[in-house]
């Protein structure tokens, strides 16, 4: 009888604490969706302080993220928070949905999270809405992981550019490429350093864009190579080796946050050893320790980079047996996203 009453009583309380952490939650939500009505009609008068109203819906949105993050340190639970993100993108979307940005990354028209179009939205720093939908875009791009995104591809051009200067002809594989704008933008030292930059990517949209980009910067097929490729294979060193031979410097931006360790491990060890001797690879990584993860995982739906930090790399790379005394690190401004340099000795 005792065994019974405390089992019945422990799935009680199992029952009500997390019903209790939802209503809690919900009325937030409430209380957000009231106060961004309001700030709706307040910042389409023609007199109003955009400084101002910016402020305000940043304080109004990081107190909501907050929120949010306490729900999930109370509740403890995969699937409840999963479906309490659910909810709240399902109970805000008629009003966020209004922000092009934070529509963008809960619909992902192009099919896949981080696509193309995305980061080059994030790169221009652009907003391209209209009332609150203009605050919430700013709001969106100012976070500090929106921040380290526009820090991160001009932090590899000038990583990139270091290299191109102190190299004759290079052999450039770059990984998961997407739009190319650092290939891009760094065209007059390709062509002056004679480099060969391969480009490598599964979505042909983001291979056409880049393809106007280097007709329109004059980079030709001597400079560079579009391949639409599953940049996934090169995990196997004998098929990297055979389909795009050794290499000087190899890199991608932002590929590596997408897949789980045993398969990231396999990966880099695979790019370092398909780098000829003096060779370089050039790795960047969101580390979740600067940045908020909750605003990708409930504003938006982009839960699909995993939350790793320093010390998640440095095993990362170990057990990738690359050795410690190859690797220099470096961090954009805003301090979000971390570049390794992997010399290959």
């Amino acid at each position: 009888m005792y065994r019974g009453e405390a089992i019945q009583e422990h799935a009680g309380l199992i029952k009500e604490r997390p019903r209790t952490y939802v209503e809690a939650l919900d009325a937030k939500i409430e209380n957000y969706i009231a106060k961004l009505t309001d700030f709706e009609m307040r910042c389409s008068m023609p007199d109003a302080d955009k400084e101002a109203l910016l402020a305000e819906i940043t304080g109004l949105t990081d107190s909501m993220i907050q929120a949010c993050a306490q729900f999930e340190q109370e509740v403890n639970d995969p699937l409840a928070i999963k479906q309490a993100q659910v909810y709240f993108r399902e109970k805000t979307h008629p009003i966020l949905s209004k922000s092009y940005a934070i529509n963008r990354c809960r619909t992902w028209p192009q099919g896949q999270q981080g696509d193309f179009m995305t980061l080059e939205l994030a790169y221009k720093n652009m907003p391209m809405s209209e009332g609150i939908g203009y605050y919430l875009d700013k709001y969106f791009m100012s976070t500090t992981l929106g921040v380290g995104v526009q820090e991160r591809v001009v932090k590899m051009r000038d990583l990139l550019k270091e290299e191109l200067i102190s190299r004759s002809k290079s052999k450039v594989l770059d990984v998961a490429c997407g739009s190319c704008r650092e290939v891009f933008e760094l065209a007059p030292d390709i062509k002056a350093s004679g480099a060969k930059f391969t480009c490598v990517d599964l979505d042909p949209a983001a291979l056409d864009f880049a393809l106007d980009r280097f007709s329109y910067a004059g980079l030709s097929e001597e400079h560079t190579e579009l391949i639409q490729y599953n940049a996934l294979r090169m995990f196997d060193l004998e098929t990297a080796q055979t389909e795009f031979g050794m290499q000087d410097i190899i890199y991608s931006i932002g590929f590596f946050d997408y897949l789980p360790d045993n398969f990231l491990v396999k990966l880099l060890n695979s790019l370092y050893k398909l780098l000829n001797p003096g060779g370089k690879l050039i790795a960047s990584f969101k580390d979740a320790n600067r940045y908020r993860p909750e605003l990708f995982q409930w504003l938006v739906d982009w839960d699909g980079f995993l939350q790793r930090n320093e010390t998640d790399f440095e095993r990362v790379f170990r057990d990738a047996e690359i050795p410690s005394s190859a690797i220099s690190m470096t961090r954009v401004d805003s301090g979000s996203i971390v570049f390794y340099s992997i010399a290959k000795q």
